[in-house]
């Protein structure tokens, strides 16, 4: 073997053993929940956790998915459908209000764009926390603060800004040619809105529904401002819940137990909107 090849295998050796160590640094963490949850002896103090325990039990999944709060009367399937109901709710209202907003400021010139825009910017730069007042106020003068209804309101105006400047970008490397050319055709604005431009944005569409999901099923702060009957709590609340509730000496392994489930539907979205991700940047606009 040359002194060049050399060289290089021992590049790539170095760069593949960087990408193998911090890969590791960034599993450790799932990995020991993960064995918290199925340690049966995790009712001890948690730092005494090994990442191979010597026993393996699922009781902690049990008794999370008969019992998962304190509160009489609220099941695991009661929380699960609240938690889907507002996620899929949030992405629904992110992606119809924001493809619409964010193809006008792409296609259309209009007074006030550039500040619509720049004012979009700001509100990324402040926290979600920050619009709570306004939020309670106005979802209660329409008496919808207290339901699912006004929740995924209230995530949907937050995801709004990103998705907005992100499908707007994409929407400005989509060609107006082939807009022209439907329209030439026959079709309507809308109709190459939806049959053109929202196809060959799949990308960012997947990246936009992607976040608001995420943002609907693992935001607490304002849920817990908003919501008051506990038949409307989700499972990102009753995790939470189990913060003060469990001491050291406490069954951790069932926090645990909720994270691990918690985390699953959003692997599957991911999973799922991966593909559509792949063939939005893979596919075009002619086809030859």
């Amino acid at each position: 073997m040359s002194k060049r090849n050399l060289m290089t295998l021992a590049r790539l050796t170095g760069a593949h053993f960087v990408l193998v160590v911090f890969a590791l640094f960034s599993i450790f963490p799932v990995l020991w929940v993960i064995a918290m949850a199925l340690d049966p002896n995790s009712v001890a103090r948690p730092t005494e956790l090994k990442l191979l325990p010597s026993g393996i039990s699922f009781d902690a999944f049990r008794q999370v998915l008969s019992n998962p709060t304190e509160i009489d009367g609220i099941t695991f399937w009661d929380l699960l459908r609240n938690s889907m109901l507002v996620s899929f709710g949030t992405t629904a209202f992110g992606i119809a209000l924001g493809a619409s907003a964010a193809y006008a400021f792409s296609r259309f010139r209009f007074p006030g764009r550039q500040t619509g825009l720049m004012t979009f910017i700001v509100l990324q730069m402040f926290p979600a926390v920050v619009s709570i007042a306004p939020l309670f106020v106005l979802l209660s003068a329409l008496h919808i603060r207290t339901s699912i209804l006004g929740l995924m309101i209230a995530y949907a105006a937050g995801t709004l800004p990103f998705a907005i400047w992100n499908l707007k970008g994409y929407f400005d490397t989509v060609p107006k040619d082939l807009e022209e050319a439907a329209m030439i055709d026959g079709c309507t604005r809308t109709q190459t809105f939806w049959k053109i431009v929202l196809p060959l944005s799949a990308p960012a569409v997947a990246v936009t529904a992607l976040f608001g999901f995420m943002t609907g099923w693992t935001e607490i702060i304002l849920a817990w401002t908003m919501l008051e009957n506990p038949k409307t709590f989700t499972l990102a609340m009753a995790l939470y819940s189990m913060v003060g509730q469990y001491g050291t000496f406490k069954p951790w392994s069932q926090f645990a137990a909720m994270s691990i489930i918690i985390s699953l539907p959003v692997v599957v979205v991911m999973l799922f909107l991966q593909r559509y991700i792949v063939s939005g940047l893979t596919s075009g606009g002619v086809k030859g």
